[in-house]
């Protein structure tokens, strides 16, 4: 869990649409940047978030929290995640209830990392390598704090001329698998019903009570 947690403070980071520009050459197209650009490039702007002093009041948590959201929600394919912890589930449900559980597992993810993500400390991320393969790309990176070094890889693939996170491995450990484990585990023993209400009851009990005024 500690992997998975450490992940996420990173994971969070991953750059959102209409962040700063490659560069161009006299007016020709941009140029679609590399998987650790767009890794790079977001996890600064969300450190930047949590290290912004007036964000970090208990009366702007919540104003704070939504700003990390997004940054995660454009960035993280949870389509593509959530078909991945159902691969042999998903192609029976409907696309309503596609939709239902992306949204689900978007919520319960955010809701579930997000204390975790707001505890950062000032570790610093470190990048390692980055290895293509046709469509699909693995960017490996090192979270490093005083008291220890976890190795975070980004598994992404590339649509629209972008980059987009479909896995995060955390010291060895795949978010994906992690989860597809678990979901399997209460589909074999209580059926797909049963998975959603539970996914639905962790997202709210997740929630943070609103600061009072």
């Amino acid at each position: 869990m500690r992997a998975a947690v450490a992940a996420m403070i990173v994971a969070a980071t991953l750059l959102w649409p209409g962040g700063a520009p490659a560069s161009t050459l006299g007016g020709a197209a941009q140029a679609a940047p590399t998987p650790t650009e767009s890794v790079k490039r977001t996890i600064d702007e969300v450190l930047r978030i949590l290290d912004d002093r007036e964000l970090q009041r208990p009366a702007r948590l919540m104003e704070r929290r939504k700003l990390l959201e997004k940054v995660i929600a454009a960035r993280f394919d949870y389509r593509e995640m959530a078909k991945r912890t159902l691969p042999t589930r998903w192609k029976t449900l409907t696309e309503a209830e596609q939709k239902e559980f992306v949204e689900l597992f978007q919520s319960f993810l955010s809701a579930s990392y997000a204390d975790k993500i707001e505890g950062y400390s000032g570790e610093q991320v470190h990048y390692l390598s980055e290895r293509l393969e046709g469509d699909y790309a693995e960017v490996r990176t090192k979270l490093v704090s005083e008291k220890t070094e976890i190795p975070i890889d980004y598994r992404l693939m590339s649509r629209s001329n972008d980059w987009f996170v479909y896995d995060v491995i955390a010291d060895g450990v795949s978010l994906v698998k992690n989860y597809r484990s678990q979901f399997d585990k209460i589909i074999r023993e209580s059926g797909y019903p049963e998975l959603v209400e539970d996914l639905r009851k962790k997202s709210k009990e997740a929630r943070p009570p609103k600061p009072k005024q």
